[in-house]
């Protein structure tokens, strides 16, 4: 029987940025309580940047468009080993170093968080998780600027890597 994703173990994060114990999701996104999570900006070798559109039902910013993949860590899990399980969790991607961006704190009426941030180039197949994903494609950063402005992005994303967007508007192709 399948686990109802409610009940997944989050980790708590207090004001500082450390663990400071655990909750299930539920509770973390009716409460809004401080936990942690990742984000991984995925690349390929062309310099690409994948972006995909979050399902309909997920617990925050349902059906927006995100250009990193990511997600709560669980109790104990390290955040470099948090993202790399949601990299392959959400887009399939696997194997592949992933380089630390540093880390922000996000807040917001629906989530608050310490972000651990990352980036990574993969040039293998994108397979969504069906769960969280409903669409996605590779896009220029010249197209990714143009995107910001024309759908509805997550706002944590856009907020935590905001100067490594505007290195993408101003044409530094390897942001």
């Amino acid at each position: 029987m399948d686990r109802d994703p409610g009940d997944e173990p989050v980790a708590l994060y207090d004001a500082a940025g450390r663990p400071s114990g655990a909750a299930p999701r539920r509770r973390v996104r009716s409460e809004n309580l401080r936990h942690a999570a990742t984000a991984v900006v995925v690349r390929n070798s062309a310099g690409d940047v994948y972006v995909h559109r979050r399902t309909t039902t997920k617990d925050v910013y349902p059906g927006r468009y995100d250009f990193c993949a990511g997600g709560v860590l669980r109790p104990g899990e390290s955040p470099q080993d948090g993202a790399a399980r949601e990299a392959a969790e959400e887009l399939g991607v696997e194997a592949v170093p992933l380089e630390p961006l540093g880390w922000a704190d996000y807040a917001d009426a629906s989530t608050r968080y310490r972000a651990f941030l990352f980036t990574c180039t993969y040039d293998g197949a994108v397979t969504w998780q069906p769960e969280e994903v409903s669409w996605g494609a590779w896009v220029t950063p010249r197209r990714l600027a143009a995107m910001l402005d024309e759908v509805e992005f997550v706002p944590d994303s856009t907020a935590l890597l905001g100067r490594w967007l505007d290195a993408l508007r101003a044409g530094r192709r390897r942001a």
